[in-house]
């Protein structure tokens, strides 16, 4: 069985299945997809959410903003290299939407991270934690199995997923009203949250379960199984993952060495290791007319993303039979040449080492998992026991979005996720200064 590429690319919206209205300018469905997220407030408030570096500080490095604009050019330039490669081979698809690849990709770039709780990575960690190891366990016997692995297995990616299609309190029918290519795209991971125990990480919380199935069976994506719910990737997730990986990989090197964790030195060795004899020699010669140190590292991170760009392209087409069989397995990163693969490896293991174990990453998680901690530990308490006078205080600073008066203790909770979610890195410890006393008001 192979899924079939006119069927996967769909303007299908989600919540206005049955509407199509007249256009009145010449932007495809998926370029509307892509100007819905910039003007959106979720993607707006990615500005001051932790990419990996505290913010703010005196040298500018990458949040969660800059981070998904830099993926979403990546993920347009790997889309656009694959249409091409793809429609040499098929131009009998030349009139369906495969030329829009590189719009689709660019759209889901940027949606990829909305689902992010504030601090990174650690927030995500405040949160499972809280309801596997801390105050959140008393829980578990009121919910059910599935709802209960969505919560110690939280994860932004399924997060993010929720966001675009969930219809919250006040908002129009089907959230963001995405298409279905693009949402299927954000999906990394296209199983329920009952599978991460063997798995990394999930694609949907079981509140979504019937969205992402509704979206699948639409595209032709090829189920593995009923329940719980399994899929094979949607191919351009390849494509997501795959400018992501580039993206995060080379643009925090070079944030490491405008911060010093990284020498000069350092820094271009491992940008070179990616380059042959020829290219070394023209990095020399450019460097002849370039002395400033930081221009030089940009010169050398922009090379090398565009040999993993075209790497990866050829790798997906390369493949193509694979992926759409549902038999491709890993990133594309893992598929390029050996020596461009050796080279991210060795910065993958540079990066683990002298990067997101340094004492300025781990000082903002340790602050950040505290203060998630708290948030939650509080929000809960107040919408379990609304009657309290704390709790009413508390549940009056909650947009009226967010429907923490659900009748269902998994619907509370998830609306504490929902709002918790959705701060910014200075909302949240506002936020948390506030509670504990910290900080009054300005009078």
């Amino acid at each position: 069985m192979e899924m079939d590429w006119r069927r996967l690319l769909s303007t299908k919206r989600f919540g206005q299945e049955e509407y199509h209205a007249a256009r009145r300018d010449d932007r495809s469905e998926f370029q509307r997809d892509y100007d819905r997220l910039v003007f959106s407030a979720p993607f707006r408030r990615l500005q001051n959410k932790t990419q990996v570096f505290p913010l703010p500080g005196s040298i500018f490095v990458h949040n969660r903003l800059t981070h998904s604009l830099e993926v979403s050019c990546v993920g347009r330039s790997l889309g656009h290299e694959v249409s091409a490669r793809l429609l040499l081979r098929h131009p009998e698809l030349s009139d369906s939407h495969l030329p829009e690849i590189g719009a689709i990709v660019a759209a889901a770039c940027l949606a990829h991270d909305l689902g992010n709780p504030p601090f990174g990575h650690s927030g995500e960690r405040a949160i499972s934690t809280y309801f596997s190891e801390g105050n959140g366990k008393i829980l578990k016997e009121h919910l059910s199995e599935a709802e209960w692995e969505d919560l110690i297995h939280f994860e932004g990616n399924a997060n993010a997923f929720r966001l675009l299609t969930h219809q919250f309190l006040g908002r129009r029918k089907g959230g963001f009203v995405m298409t279905y290519s693009t949402l299927a795209s954000i999906v990394k991971y296209p199983f329920s949250s009952r599978l991460a125990k063997g798995k990394p990480k999930f694609g949907f919380f079981v509140s979504e379960e019937d969205s992402f199935r509704r979206i699948a069976e639409d595209l032709g994506i090829i189920r593995l199984q009923e329940d719980p719910l399994e899929y094979v990737r949607y191919p351009l997730v390849y494509l997501v993952e795959a400018a992501d990986d580039i993206c995060y990989q080379m643009m925090d090197i070079e944030d490491a060495h405008k911060l010093k964790l990284l020498t000069t030195e350092e820094t271009e060795a491992l940008f070179m290791r990616y380059l042959d004899e020829s290219r070394i020699k023209r990095a020399e010669e450019v460097f002849a007319m370039v002395t400033d140190v930081n221009e030089r590292i940009a010169y050398l991170r922009s090379v090398v993303i565009g040999l993993l760009v075209k790497a990866c392209a050829e790798a997906f087409a390369a493949h193509e039979a694979e992926i759409l069989s549902g038999q491709f397995s890993g990133p594309l990163v893992k598929h390029v040449d050996e020596h461009l693969q050796t080279a991210y490896e060795h910065s993958a293991a540079v990066s683990l080492q002298k990067i997101y174990r340094s004492k300025d990453v781990l000082d903002i998680e340790l602050a950040g998992f505290r203060i998630i901690t708290t948030l939650v530990d509080l929000m809960i308490e107040a919408v379990t026991s609304p009657d309290k006078a704390y709790s009413r205080l508390l549940m009056g600073r909650v947009s009226g979005q967010y429907d923490i008066a659900s009748p269902t203790l998994y619907g509370k909770v998830q609306a504490v996720l929902d709002y918790i979610s959705g701060m910014t890195d200075v909302y949240a410890l506002d936020l948390y200064r506030k509670i504990n006393g910290n900080s009054l008001p300005a009078v």
